[in-house]
């Protein structure tokens, strides 16, 4: 299909109606206009850049629908939600709906007047999907987490090569790739795979002068996060690595006067909405959160994002600390080291990637489970009670999801954490056929009312439904409604979905014999080395105490900077020496470069730096207390650290 330009007025009047701003944010309008203008883009936002806004306004601007594809079910219903909100038609299909669910969404996006369209990847290869794709009128293809694509990514999953399949059915149509974080090296790979007619990226600096980055050496970490907490004041963000720690560490934090909650993915939804409500409205200070918290949060006065555990890799870390400081006002963002830290790391390696034989036996257990024929279960979706399964044939729970998710980027099958699924409804007569149930039916009269009182498009499509609010408003319990709309849907008149709120399985293709299932090198021999270089990343993050945090991580996604950020604590540790950046960066060059040649002992060391004496002891010393110059068994200074 022809794609036309819209003039820059048209989108910045699409801002102000629906988003209410008066301009957008940098790199924004640029993106934009080139998505406008018809060119596969590449935008590289940190996060809290406003990648959505990127998508949006061009799809608002131009006939027809967008498709946006992430793996974000929770991020793709809280989107959907806020486009409803401003009167937008949208959709998100994902693996937690029923196949009639899908359906009707499918029809509603090809007649109706809907301009978004949600899907996870695994999607795009159903034949569902693809019967329906050619009637749908395409404007723009979306793919957020984009970084997914690629096998040198922190997050590679296979279902998002179906992408580049899929742009064959479109000719003509953009492609807006967005990430909020990639070396370059998966920056290259995201254009390749996505089969990019032209090299095109837009990229923010990953700078971020207002964060000050910080590591403490704590072996009492809580002790720690009270005085950081206690010394900076406003939000804060405090990252955890399981569950658990999420309830102890705020229960810590309340008992020590500090207003503070909890957390994670297994909380009922409308218990995380609240959570999270009166954390945006200021009633909650501190969350204490695994790594579920914070997808498409944007507070922008967070002052400070303490990890007490160390995450996996400095995508991760620069992503959730990255949550700090939006407002460009001063913030910081403290990891809390210790030795077992990097005990916990180095183990994750082995736990992250079990022996292939352990993984070819989960997926062998996963079909007895499950009861599938060899041969059978394609595209079939299933509930997956993971203690049950875990206990039935004797597994350990870390070992299972890790290699479910291997086996999900060897492309054998799909695995969503913990889904929330409200309950839904849509009647299934006609307007005269409920008019004559009603009337023969007086008890179920009420519940019939208030359901299209309360809800539209209930003749059309589903509608996610609160049983309890309707339990209020009628002053009936919850199980009243939940009985009256079990009634009514065994009676044909609605069909009714109760809540559930479950991990999903879902096949993406026949279950193989378990001798037949390959797990190539790309898949896991590589992806374990890549991840063991990350490990090495986040460990030298950590402990290397004489570059600046800030220009590490630049580094690290080959953003090069030769400038010292000035606040971080490695920074500020220099300026003790009461040197300026240059002549510390001067005289640290110096030693480095004798040194490189031939180790010296540190009286003819200091002479040679051709500077004051006293300014190059000042160095020496640092270095010396950073481990990054020690003595050989001669009693000679050498170059040990590394940058």
């Amino acid at each position: 299909m022809a794609y036309t330009v819209a003039v820059e007025n048209t989108y910045r009047e699409i801002l102000k109606k629906y988003w209410g701003y008066d301009d957008f944010r940098p790199l924004q309008e640029d993106i934009i206009q080139s998505v406008g203008a018809g060119r596969d883009t590449l935008g590289l936002l940190p996060t809290g850049g406003g990648k959505s806004i990127t998508f949006q306004v061009p799809a608002m601007a131009h006939e027809g629908i967008c498709l946006v594809v992430t793996p974000l079910i929770a991020l793709m219903k809280d989107q959907v939600e806020n486009l409803k909100k401003k009167g937008i038609k949208a959709y998100a299909i994902h693996s937690g709906l029923t196949y009639n669910e899908i359906l009707s969404a499918f029809d509603n996006c090809i007649y109706g007047d809907y301009k978004f369209m949600y899907l996870s990847p695994e999607r795009l290869s159903t034949e569902l999907f693809l019967s329906k794709l050619p009637h749908l009128k395409v404007n723009l293809l979306a793919i957020d987490e984009a970084h997914c694509i690629s096998q040198w990514g922190y997050d590679f999953r296979p279902s998002y090569l179906k992408i580049s399949e899929i742009r064959e059915h479109l000719p003509g149509v953009p492609v807006l790739a967005l990430t909020a974080t990639a070396t370059p090296r998966v920056v290259e790979d995201i254009q390749e795979r996505l089969h990019f007619k032209e090299k095109n990226v837009f990229q923010k600096s990953f700078e971020r002068s207002n964060l000050a980055y910080v590591v403490r050496h704590a072996e009492d970490k809580e002790e720690q996060l009270l005085r950081i907490l206690k010394s900076v004041r406003g939000t804060a963000v405090v990252y955890v690595r399981n569950r658990r720690k999420t309830r102890e560490y705020a229960e810590m934090l309340q008992r020590n006067g500090i207003s503070a909650d909890f957390f994670h993915a297994g909380l009922p939804q409308e218990v995380k909405d609240i959570r999270q409500a009166n954390w945006k409205s200021g009633k909650c200070r501190v969350i204490v959160s695994t790594n579920a918290f914070g997808m498409g949060i944007d507070k922008p006065d967070v002052r400070v994002v303490v990890h007490m555990d160390a995450p996996d890799s400095l995508e991760a870390y620069f992503q959730e600390a990255g949550r700090a400081g939006r407002d460009e006002e001063k913030a910081f963002a403290v990891l809390l080291w210790s030795v077992a830290d990097k005990m916990q790391l180095n183990k994750s390696v082995t736990t992250t990637f079990p022996e292939k034989d352990v993984v070819r036996r989960v997926y062998e257990a996963l079909g007895n489970f499950f009861q599938i024929a060899v041969g059978a279960g394609h595209e079939q979706i299933f509930d997956f009670n993971i203690g049950r399964f875990c206990a039935a044939f004797g597994f350990n729970v870390l070992t299972v999801f890790s290699s479910l998710k291997i086996l999900q980027r060897a492309g054998y099958l799909a695995f969503s954490e913990d889904v929330d699924i409200p309950s839904k409804v849509m009647v299934l007569m006609d307007n005269f056929e409920l008019y004559k149930f009603q009337v023969a039916n007086a008890m179920y009269d009420p519940y019939i009312k208030i359901l299209l009182r309360s809800y539209t498009g209930l003749f059309t499509e589903y509608a996610p439904v609160d049983e309890e609010a309707i339990a209020k408003r009628m002053n009936v319990s919850k199980e009243d409604v939940y009985n009256a709309f079990q009634g009514l849907s065994k009676r044909g008149v609605i069909h009714y979905i109760p809540q559930r709120r479950t991990p999903l399985v879902t096949y993406l293709q026949r279950r193989e014999e378990t001798r037949h299932v390959v797990l190539p090198n790309e898949v896991y021999a590589d992806r374990k080395e890549q991840y063991r270089q990350r490990v090495d990343a986040v460990i030298d993050y950590a402990t290397l105490r004489n570059v600046c945090r800030s220009r590490l991580l630049l580094n690290y996604f080959g953003q090069q900077s030769t400038v010292n950020c000035g606040h971080c604590d490695v920074c500020l540790e220099r300026k003790k020496r009461d040197l300026t950046d240059a002549e510390f960066e001067k005289i640290e060059t110096r030693i480095r470069e004798t040194l490189s040649r031939k180790p010296m002992a540190a009286d003819e060391l200091a002479d040679s730096c051709g500077v004051d004496r006293a300014k190059a002891w000042k160095v020496l010393h640092w270095l010396e207390e950073t481990d990054v110059i020690g003595e050989n068994d001669e009693g000679l200074l050498e170059w040990v650290g590394r940058e």
